[in-house]
């Protein structure tokens, strides 16, 4: 027979010589402290079980969003590949299924709020509320017309054209062409107006895409779907706004010195009239449609032809190089680090360049079709320096795709989305002179006086795109919040430009028109921040990667390629996926815990102290 033992029990004979006001506290005591101890078991047992449970729907969900994924992945890649009504509404109706998935889960994901659990699980059910760009209503009207003017904006983006008078259509691929190439400002005006009236006929549904995606932001928590893309990023959302700022504030004054000398020789070039003096620049003189980028426009910047040693257009068109060529070079410094080289199926499923016989988004972008293997690019290449580039970049994505393809779904993703962006910039960075000589396209290093003339053509991209990049986010923050409402979209968006940029438009725009719309990740509702953070980490990365490989001489000649050593160590952070806080991955690579600007200050440093001497007696800015 088991004896239960009881607060008298426990005390023994002690107790029975104590007087009763004493021992009547004490048996309650002795009661209470039992009592509690059952009730903390019971707890015990009944959170286990919770968590036991928050697993098993975790598992369930993650199966039911990975299955949908790929369905949606095939049916956006069908619609901008082949864009007709069909595949608009094919893909329509893949995304809303999907939306509506994300939204029935994330609801039921709520009996959950609060739950004690292991710290993968709840990174899971914060990435889950997180996962959807644009989180649809609840209601499946309301969800269903989301995902509608959803793709009908990426239609609209993918088939938009300038048609000139005698009836010839440019599309954006001939358009970013044109602007590259000429030096006509009245064609130049005239082809930006062109392309701009693309975005006119989004507004009104952008505005209502607004407020439905708000409507779904809301119901899940969020003040408005510009907080929940803020949310996404480790850390409170007035916490990452605010380390942007910090992060421009740093580097301003490198494009306050960039922007300075530019307006000096486009000044001398077209003259007071479309470039007066201390005043912003037009937007259309910068060899981009967006001036986003200005490399372009570096012949004009007073340097004789070849200044930096070499063509990289020039060397790329003399090896007759293709699409595939051009590919092959990128994958090959992949696989020079260490990566396993793509898979057949890439060659085969992949889009590079623009046919004949029918429309596509030739924006460049890279794809995971089934979360395994099936990745693959789409771009409308041509051979030139600027896709050289890209090419390693969007190749950046697909390695990063491979890496991570062991991990769960929600995890199936880059530490945050600057990230993503990040890596193949990293690897851009290290197409080096030393790098071409490498791979053969280039048989005679430049000498070290060519360097200036190298970073200053990088900075014209790298360093001209940190603003732009800042600004596109900060302008549909406002917008999702409600501070920039629909009648004034435009104006707010050349306030934005002009404060950050110091860009103007090359005529009077009005609320008839719809600027952003121009813009394709306006038109696909992509998030922006993350290019402005790729813009600083893909330097951290690439520092980091140039001491692994036990680089030494300036940074900006560091090449990495053929390091198996640094290539194991990017590789162990792209197959940390998402699983962990940004930080942690940041510090697997670079040792740092945080973004910081001091890498690119680093490597444009020569410049910097270059356009301070030619800018001496010039106002900065505008």
């Amino acid at each position: 027979m088991i004896r239960h033992h009881t607060g008298l029990d426990l005390l023994g004979p002690v107790v029975h010589n104590l007087p009763a006001e004493v021992l009547r506290p004490m048996i309650l005591a002795f009661a209470f402290l039992y009592l509690a101890c059952a009730l903390r078991a019971d707890a015990q047992i009944s959170n286990k079980a919770i968590v036991t449970e928050a697993e098993t729907f975790m598992q369930s969900a993650e199966a039911r969003l990975a299955s949908l994924s790929v369905t949606t992945n095939q049916a956006d890649w069908v619609h901008d590949n082949f864009i007709t009504d069909d595949t608009e509404a094919l893909a329509a109706a893949a995304n809303d299924k999907v939306t509506a998935a994300t939204t029935e889960l994330v609801e039921q994901a709520k009996r959950f709020d609060g739950l004690p659990m292991p710290a993968d699980l709840a990174r899971k059910f914060l990435l889950l509320k997180l996962s959807l760009a644009a989180p649809g209503p609840k209601d499946p009207a309301q969800r269903k017309e989301m995902t509608s003017i959803a793709a009908s904006l990426m239609s609209d983006y993918g088939k938009g054209k300038y048609c000139e008078a005698s009836g010839n259509c440019l599309d954006i691929t001939q358009i970013e062409s044109l602007m590259a190439e000429s030096r006509d400002p009245a064609r130049l005006k005239e082809v930006w107006m062109g392309w701009h009236a693309v975005g006119a006929p989004m507004r009104e549904r952008y505005a209502r895409f607004v407020q439905l995606s708000n409507l779904g932001a809301r119901e899940l928590g969020f003040a408005d779907t510009g907080a929940l893309w803020r949310a996404g990023y480790d850390m409170a959302p007035e916490q990452f706004e605010a380390d942007l700022d910090r992060l421009w504030g740093e580097l301003r004054p490198l494009y306050l010195a960039l922007y300075t000398f530019v307006r000096a020789r486009l000044f001398e070039k077209y003259g007071p009239e479309l470039v007066p003096a201390d005043q912003p620049m037009p937007a259309h003189l910068l060899g981009n449609p967006w001036a986003q980028t200005w490399g372009h426009v570096f012949p004009l910047l007073g340097f004789s032809e070849n200044t930096g040693g070499y063509d990289l257009t020039s060397l790329l068109r003399a090896n007759q190089l293709d699409a595939k060529g051009m590919l092959s070079y990128g994958e090959n410094f992949y696989k020079s680090l260490g990566f396993e080289p793509l898979p057949k199926t890439f060659w085969e499923r992949s889009l590079f360049t623009k046919p004949a016989d029918r429309e596509v988004v030739c924006h460049p972008s890279a794809w995971d079709i089934d979360n395994r293997e099936d990745v693959r690019v789409k771009m409308c290449i041509q051979i030139r320096d600027e896709d050289f580039v890209t090419i390693h970049h969007e190749l950046g994505h697909n390695f990063y795709q491979r890496a991570y393809k062991d991990q769960s779904y929600l995890f199936k993703n880059g530490a945050n989305d600057g990230f993503h962006e990040a890596i193949g910039d990293t690897i851009a960075l290290a197409i080096t002179p030393e790098y071409l000589d490498k791979i053969g396209l280039l048989h005679k290093l430049p000498p070290a006086e060519a360097d200036m003339p190298i970073l200053l053509r990088q900075a014209l991209d790298k360093v001209a795109f940190l603003p732009f990049a800042l600004l596109i986010d900060k302008w549909r923050w406002h917008v999702f919040s409600g501070d920039i409402p629909p009648e004034n979209y435009n104006r707010a968006w050349w306030d934005l430009r002009l404060r950050y940029q110091g860009i103007a438009p090359p005529d009077a725009r009005s609320e008839s028109d719809f600027d952003p719309g121009a813009k394709y990740h306006v038109a696909s509702n992509t998030p922006y921040a993350r290019y402005f953070l790729a813009a600083i980490y893909q330097f951290q990365f690439y520092r980091a990667l140039c001491r692994e490989a036990r680089y030494q001489g300036p940074l900006n000649r560091c090449t990495f390629f053929g390091s198996t050593k640094a290539g194991a160590k990017l590789k162990h952070m792209l197959e940390m996926g998402q699983s962990r806080p940004w930080p942690d991955a940041m510090e697997a690579l670079t040792g740092e815990r945080q973004a910081d600007a001091g890498a690119l200050l680093e490597y444009f440093a020569p410049l910097k102290k270059w356009l301070d001497e030619k800018n001496q007696g010039q106002k900065l800015g505008w």
